[in-house]
């Protein structure tokens, strides 16, 4: 992952001249510590995170993603610095694990941020959450993300598998009174499932996983539900899940006329791949 963006413009006029724009860096990740651990589910763990650097953090928009900086098993966590080329770790430090994962909620009075881990028993990340506690060290990274909610849209159509909900969560609750949600989760078991709250009027299906051969039927459910859809025009239309499963929802909603700029699809995982790229949106 880089953490310099970097840009050139050409200006070409008579007599030819080249400029080049400045490079633009993105800040430096915030070191935090673990202030509290919560187990909201057997498979979904929240954790609070603060510390002074986290003073100014702000989440402009639902659904948005963080990178999540965390020490490697067995060493201290060491944070890179910010070079001309790019990020630069200390001669023999060993890198940090970075993944991707949703601010769940920042509180500004307590300067604490939650971010909600799904222990899926497999990976750095949900091998360190499933052990972390107070005082733990790590570091975050953003906020981003290119979702904007619309705040005239009334009709929702929303999925997403047990990686989706801290993010579909938020969404629930930025919508306004005036809208209505059909929401479905596929998870594992009734025990994955868990209150939401919205000023909406919101319908929530919770879909459990069909037992046989697990691994080859991620997001049948997910597919189905979307399949047996009913929208009125004008639905907007938020999924989040396994990649090629999101992939194969976006393509029954574009053939069923959801508008593209109404739609919005995000693969937060791959079977088979580690750390899957947080930028995947199905559009390619």
């Amino acid at each position: 992952m880089s953490d310099v963006l970097g840009s050139e413009a050409a200006a070409l006029s008579e007599p030819a001249t080249t400029t080049t724009a400045p490079v633009r860096r993105r800040p430096p990740p915030r070191p935090v510590e673990v202030v509290a651990v919560t187990r909201l589910t057997p498979r979904l763990v929240s954790l609070h995170v603060g510390g002074p650097a986290l003073q100014g953090f702000a989440v402009e928009a639902p659904t948005a993603h963080i990178k999540v900086f965390l020490p490697q098993p067995g060493a201290d966590l060491v944070l890179p610095t910010v070079g001309p080329n790019g990020p630069v770790l200390p001669e023999g430090a060993p890198p940090p694990i970075v993944r991707t994962y949703t601010p769940r909620h920042y509180d500004a009075a307590s300067n604490t941020l939650e971010i909600q881990f799904v222990l899926h028993g497999e990976g750095a990340a949900s091998r360190w959450a499933a052990g972390a506690k107070p005082g733990d060290q790590l570091a975050v990274a953003g906020p981003g993300g290119r979702f904007r909610l619309d705040p005239t849209a009334t009709e929702w159509w929303i999925a997403g598998d047990e990686s989706a909900i801290p993010a579909a969560a938020t969404l629930l609750e930025a919508l306004p009174a005036t809208a209505r949600a059909e929401v479905h989760f596929e998870v594992d078991g009734g025990e994955d499932e868990l209150p939401l709250t919205s000023s909406a009027r919101v319908s929530v299906h919770w879909h459990r996983r069909r037992p046989m051969a697990r691994q080859k039927t991620w997001g049948t459910e997910l597919r189905d539900a979307a399949t047996n859809a009913r929208l009125s025009e004008g639905t907007y239309v938020w999924v989040g899940c396994e990649a090629s499963t999101m992939r194969a929802i976006r393509m029954q909603m574009l053939e069923r006329g959801v508008a593209r700029d109404a739609l919005t699809t995000r693969g937060y995982w791959r079977v088979g791949e580690v750390n899957h790229p947080d930028h995947d949106y199905g559009d390619d």
